[in-house]
């Protein structure tokens, strides 16, 4: 029994800190997330625009709160996505590291299924979200959250529509996912094998481990490589996720279908890497953020019991 309820508290510990951890890390790149859905579904108004001017475009247009416009939504979708993922693979990885002594094959699985589970419990949050940060302040096609998912049940055929593009992302988790949990660790281990400056000796354990600011470099080099790969996927998503928005959505009725017609009409650079410049520019960010509140929540929360019984 006592097993049993420290195993639970390590979950609860894991799943409160990788949720906290992502909502502070997807907050502190909002204005760019916007952004590169602007630039992936080829907004009207910012369709020829660069990065730059694209930012100063929204914030004359829509003011300061125009960079988080649909945050909202993906606060409620990224809490539960990113406590899933985290405990998830924790779980998998117990399943599969001694099957394969600890190989590659078990790091790119365990990351995969846990990417694919928790993006299963929360996608229809991640179209609702795509829809309300497509739309410009004098173009409103949705109030909010709840009318979002009331118009597009009711208008585009139910249950399945908030589920459109699915096979994408859930394809998407394997090379985004999962191979970006297996170069974190792939770098982590080569850094801690240097020992160099970027690790450190744990008080606690006697390990090796790596420093703050190591752990955000292998986390930003992970999220880097990973984004190069699965790019291409994430933007066929995001056009069958916003079909229902624009006047030629009926093109984007299939994944293949998608990803044939976004590069017979744009092209590589211009179609299915559009946006890819802006996601480099929020993954070196985003991973610090989350690695830093995921380390720290953690700490607060295994300090937090030895505290009450000190007391």
């Amino acid at each position: 029994m006592e097993a049993k309820a420290v195993k639970a508290d390590h979950v609860m510990k894991t799943f409160l800190a990788g949720g906290l951890s992502t909502c502070c890390a997807k907050t502190s790149t909002a204005p760019l997330e916007r952004l590169k859905i602007l630039f992936q579904a080829q907004n009207i108004h910012y369709k020829d625009m660069g990065v730059f001017r694209a930012l100063r475009t929204i914030y004359h247009l829509e003011g300061l709160l125009g960079y988080y416009r649909g945050n909202g939504a993906l606060m409620l979708r990224v809490f539960p996505y990113g406590a899933l993922q985290f405990v998830s693979y924790e779980q998998y990885k117990k399943v599969f590291t001694p099957l394969c002594d600890n190989c590659a094959a078990s790091k790119l699985i365990s990351g995969s299924l846990a990417g694919m589970t928790a993006c299963t419990f929360t996608y229809p949050l991640d179209v609702v979200r795509s829809r309300l940060a497509f739309q410009v302040a004098d173009e409103q096609i949705y109030c909010g959250v709840c009318h979002a998912i009331r118009q597009i049940f009711t208008t585009e055929g139910g249950f399945r529509a908030l589920y459109r593009g699915f096979t994408a992302t859930a394809v998407a988790m394997i090379p985004a996912v999962g191979f970006g949990f297996f170069a974190y660790e792939t770098f982590k281990e080569l850094i801690i094998k240097t020992d160099s400056a970027l690790t450190k000796i744990s008080i606690e354990t006697g390990e090796t481990v790596l420093t703050p600011v190591g752990g955000l470099l292998c986390g930003a080099l992970a999220g880097a490589c990973s984004q190069t790969v699965a790019y291409p996927l994430d933007v066929v998503r995001r056009r069958m996720q916003l079909a229902g928005a624009v006047t030629d959505g009926y093109k984007y009725s299939g994944c293949i279908n998608t990803f044939v017609t976004v590069y017979m009409e744009d092209g590589i650079r211009k179609g299915l890497y559009r946006g890819l410049s802006i996601n480099y520019m929020r993954v070196v960010p985003q991973v610090a953020v989350m690695f830093s509140v995921y380390e720290l929540t953690k700490q607060f929360l295994e300090k937090g019991p030895t505290s009450g019984q000190r007391e």
